[in-house]
């Protein structure tokens, strides 16, 4: 015996062809809202694996305030979290031109749809390049420090302030060579740069600055800042040297853990990609909007489905933003 069951009218014009469609939304702006919710787990997998690995190394992870300290035109400069703080503004202030365009398109102004489209672009190569730029000065670092054979990061210090290598670190290399590279032998090991100071230069240049102290990359719970040895603990530590560190990459890290290394790298690549891929997006619908191809359609709504995206974009860096550069 087959039952019947009575299905409303209402239902079937929902979610059969010709009727009202679900929630309002086109089938374009739907399949776009399901990308941005994946995307946003995915994003949230990462972001909760960096915060569960910051609290398991929380007694070393290294602390923001003295990593991102590089402000262009200011060499030297003691600036901790100003570009990025800019780098912030200028793509909260994209996602402003972009809701003008949204705006613009429902009103079917061409010229200034295309406009704040442009302004748009512009303002994520700014970010775009900003990020590149900070990622030059993470991976070229800023102070060099050493790393010990049990894995320890050793900075130093001068009058409680963390001072670079080149500002006491004098004499000349005596294990001087060549790079081992493709061009100097039949057989060779591919190697990482060499770096500019030996072990032996920064030991000795130590033991004769006695003003020089070393901290280690475990933070004082009570100063809230990295552990300064004394002047003996600092030698006894330095003498288990093991290699000269001078920026960050996915095998050391001058900073402190290697580990916040592979996270940054990760994570803001990870976002840096998807603020490059929307910009090409952009670009392509800036210049269908040029041509009329919406005048053309009656709508806008490609450029409201791009903009849904652009706002999930500048979103996930706010999250980004808290998690590696304020907590």
């Amino acid at each position: 015996m087959e039952a019947n069951i009575a299905v409303p009218t209402d239902a079937k014009n929902t979610w059969s062809g010709g009727g009202q469609k679900p929630f309002g939304a086109s089938y374009g702006k739907m399949m776009m809202w399901f990308f941005i919710v994946s995307d946003a787990l995915t994003f949230s997998g990462f972001l909760a694996a960096y915060g569960l690995t910051r609290f398991k190394f929380i007694d070393s992870w290294p602390i923001a305030d003295e990593v991102f300290t590089h402000f262009p035109g200011l060499h030297g400069v003691h600036a901790p979290m100003y570009y990025v703080a800019l780098m912030t503004f200028i793509l909260i202030v994209s996602s402003v031109t972009m809701v003008l365009a949204v705006d613009a398109g429902h009103q079917m102004k061409q010229k200034k749809v295309a406009w704040y489209m442009f302004a748009t672009i512009i303002f994520g190569i700014i970010f775009v390049g900003s990020q590149a730029w900070e990622w030059k000065n993470f991976i070229s670092g800023s102070y060099g420090a050493v790393k010990t054979t049990d894995g320890k990061i050793l900075q130093f210090v001068k009058d409680g302030h963390q001072i670079a290598l080149s500002d006491f670190v004098v004499g000349e290399r005596t294990d001087h060579r060549e790079e081992h590279t493709r061009k100097n032998g039949l057989w060779f090991e591919n190697e990482g740069t060499i770096s500019t100071y030996s072990v032996d230069q920064v030991v000795n240049s130590y033991k004769s600055n006695p003003d020089i102290l070393v901290r280690t990359e475990l933070i004082d719970k009570a100063s809230k800042s990295k552990t300064i040895l004394s002047r003996e603990d600092g030698l006894a530590q330095l003498a288990k040297t093991k290699m000269v560190v001078e920026g960050a990459n996915l095998e050391v890290n001058e900073y402190g853990n290697t580990i916040f290394a592979d996270f940054f790298f990760f994570i803001t690549g990870f976002h840096g990609f998807h603020v490059f891929s929307g910009i090409i997006i952009n670009i392509i619908i800036f210049f269908n909007v040029i041509l009329g191809t919406y005048e053309r359609r009656g709508h806008y709504e490609m450029v409201e489905k791009v903009g849904l995206y652009w706002h999930f974009v500048d979103l996930v860096w706010v999250f980004v933003f808290t998690f590696f550069y304020l907590v």
